[in-house]
């Protein structure tokens, strides 16, 4: 069972879930997919490493106001200096359990499978040899350590480095006695070292960086003795901050933006266990930061860094067996993907079914004399270019592209500043959304010449356009030439680029418009279906549920008798089970091997039932400040299609489910015989015929 949450009071008479705490309860289900032994080794090291990242994005995006109001002694609201001590006590359980796994399981684990991660002192003496040597070779020459003084203030410690501080006895070259240094240890080298198999003994033997700069941080330092040291890292808030109204140019201002992101305020810092109050404490005063940020670690201080290990010990066996995404059934070889929508909409379930059928399908649109116009939302691609180079063969030959690129998407600013720039270079139409809005929404449209007159075809995700993750993340996603869907996206494209006045969508739903008032009206029509005794059921699968109006909405339905089941992989505010309050509502969590991320939203009201994808979350921000989409499924085998494998599968997962208790806590599904929903979704798609044939 995961640590509970804390609760804290709503404008009505159900206390809500706390969100920050929920978020971190996520983060613990996570880790305990590291501790299964029906988890293959090196996957386990995966998700311990997972939670690491998650963390450091959890203190960089939302910590900052807790500080703020504990450093101000607020003692009342949502942020002050309880909340802020509560946060850092539940933060310091989760990262005390992530050190026990990995020194007391995950460390003997690999010594039994032949890999051992080795300190200073279990080397043998030509192990200590082969790193002095690899010392002086590769981290010497790029350390520069800095004795403070005067002339010598403490240096610019960037976001989540690795740094040493160490405290020197005697006197400097000037016979001055500064007894602070500091060495910046450089992001080019590589967190982790695998020895040659000449001092290997016949074993994988790994070392760390940390240790081997701290077996010789005397050398670094001649003439001095260095007595206490440490390793630390400083994580600092992250989040971009622009005021849209008061720039005259986002893409500058974001971009001036990036250079400081990496110093901004610190919000927690990491040491070794061992560690002296004494440099703990300078360091605590040189960041600004109370005690209570201080973060004690007995093991390397960055352990999301520790994936290297994945790749250098090779070891398939130790892997979930490799998985390759089947093709998308009933297109035969050949053909025409704008063929084969004119008998009606493809579905896509990813990881399960390839994205290779949207890269397909904007690769025949760029190779296809009759395409006028390409149309794309992008959001979060990454750095993998296959998508970018579509676009860019688009416009050199001659096609109208315009491309709505959400330069604030946290994270990825950077990569989509350098996007827009490249496209725009060449002649892309490239537009940044409405001001104040996120524009969040996955869509991409095709303008076809056919004949006399000319057609559109469309794509939209749950999603990211990005095909590594792709491979990662479950998302459900639909081609389509249905008229009425592409109609509305194109009045779509058309607001975000001219900021004109949206029509009225005849499929679409659109945030921040009409998505949160339609979903509040189907739950609020499911509940007044059950109240008068017939059918009302909400089913919903998404990431977050943070939402004030769904959530009441939600708990007015189950009152009045619907019966709600919720999917919600991460944050949820909304306690289920609750005796006369929620009794009606179940809330379940899923953590398997790939990112649960498809959003799914299905409504019955007596005999009608809708179902929409979305590329929303039911969060506030989702709802009211992000251009979002839902949209709905109509045909009957799609329909029976997501229903049974995005929503129907997962209300049955005896294995990687948790089910969310009345208090907040969460509780693992451990069923005998149960079944993982992605495994089975797994060994379905595994087991199709490929196509090809006539």
């Amino acid at each position: 069972m995961t640590e509970n949450t804390l609760l804290k009071p709503s404008t009505g008479t159900l206390p809500l879930l706390d969100r920050d705490h929920s978020i971190l309860a996520f983060n613990a289900r996570v880790l305990d997919s590291a501790r299964r032994e029906d988890v293959p080794l090196l996957e386990r090291l995966r998700y311990l490493c997972i939670v690491s990242s998650n963390l450091d994005e959890f203190f960089e995006v939302r910590v900052e106001p807790h500080l703020e109001a504990a450093q101000a002694g607020d003692n009342k609201g949502l942020y002050s200096v309880e909340s802020f001590e509560a946060l850092m006590a539940a933060a310091r359980r989760l990262v005390d359990q992530q050190y026990a796994l990995y020194n007391d399981q995950l460390l003997p684990a690999f010594e039994r499978e032949g890999m051992q991660v080795i300190a200073h002192g279990e080397r043998t003496p030509a192990q200590r040899r082969w790193v002095h040597e690899y010392f002086d070779r590769e981290v010497r020459p790029i350390l520069v350590p800095v004795a403070l003084d005067p002339a010598h203030p403490f240096p610019r410690v960037a976001n989540k480095s690795l740094n040493f501080i160490a405290r020197l006895a005697g006197q400097d070259a000037f016979g001055r006695a500064n007894e602070i240094a500091i060495v910046k240890v450089p992001r080019v080298l590589p967190r982790l070292i695998r020895m040659p198999d000449r001092v290997s003994g016949g074993r994988q033997v790994f070392v760390s960086l940390s240790s081997v700069i701290r077996a010789h941080l005397a050398d670094l330092f001649p003439g001095r003795d260095v007595g206490q040291f440490s390793q630390f890292r400083v994580t600092r808030h992250s989040d971009l901050s622009v005021d849209e109204d008061d720039v005259e140019n986002l893409r500058t201002a974001l971009r001036q933006g990036l250079v400081q992101r990496h110093y901004g305020q610190a919000v927690r810092l990491e040491v070794s266990a061992g560690c002296s109050d004494f440099l703990a404490d300078f360091l605590l005063r040189e960041f600004g930061l109370p005690p209570v940020a201080l973060f004690r670690v007995p093991g390397p201080v960055n352990l999301a860094r520790l994936t290297q290990l994945i790749d250098l010990a090779g070891r398939a066996d130790l892997l979930y067996p490799t998985y390759r995404p089947a093709e998308i059934p009933g297109r035969r070889r050949g053909e025409s993907v704008f063929d084969r929508l004119q008998s009606g909409d493809v579905l896509v379930h990813q990881p399960f079914e390839s994205f290779d059928a949207v890269l397909d399908f904007l690769r025949e649109a760029v190779n296809d004399s009759a395409v006028l116009a390409i149309k794309q939302t992008i959001y979060r691609t990454g750095n993998d270019a296959a998508m970018m180079d579509l676009l860019r063969e688009a416009v050199r030959r001659g096609k109208e592209v315009t491309v709505v690129v959400e330069l604030k998407a946290r994270f990825d600013e950077e990569a989509n500043i350098n996007w827009a720039e490249q496209l725009e270079a060449i002649g892309a139409q490239v537009v940044y959304g409405v001001v104040g809005l996120k524009t969040h929404a996955k869509m991409l449209l095709v303008t076809r010449r056919e004949g006399r007159s000319w057609r559109r075809y469309g794509h939209l995700s749950t999603g990211n356009y990005n095909p590594r993750t792709a491979r990662l993340y479950t998302d459900f996603s639909v081609l389509t030439a249905d008229a009425r869907l592409t109609t509305d996206m194109d009045h779509l494209f058309v607001h975000l680029a001219s900021q004109s006045r949206l029509p009225r969508m005849q499929r679409l739903l659109v945030a921040p418009f009409a998505l949160q008032r339609r979903l509040i009206g189907l739950i609020d029509a499911a509940g007044r279906a059950a109240a008068a005794g017939g059918e009302g059921r909400v089913i919903a699968k998404m990431n977050a549920l943070t939402d004030l109006a769904l959530i009441d909405a939600l708990v007015r339905a189950g009152r009045r008798g619907a019966r709600i089941d919720l999917i919600v992989r991460g944050a949820c505010m909304l306690p289920a089970g609750v005796p006369g309050q929620t009794e009606n509502i179940r809330v379940r969590s899923v953590i398997g091997r790939f990112l649960e991320h498809t959003r799914v939203f299905y409504f019955r009201v007596g005999e009608r039932e809708d179902l929409y994808l979305s590329s929303a979350d039911w969060m506030n921000r989702n709802m009211l400040r992000r251009i979002e989409l839902a949209w709905p499924v109509t045909d009957p085998l799609l329909r029976q299609r997501i229903i049974e494998e995005g929503l129907s599968a997962y209300l049955h997962d005896g294995l990687d489910a948790w089910e969310l208790e009345p208090d907040g806590s969460y509780r693992r599904l451990q069923r005998t015989g149960g079944a993982s929903a992605q495994q089975a979704l797994i060994a379905r798609y595994g087991n199709q015929p490929k196509n090809g044939s006539d």
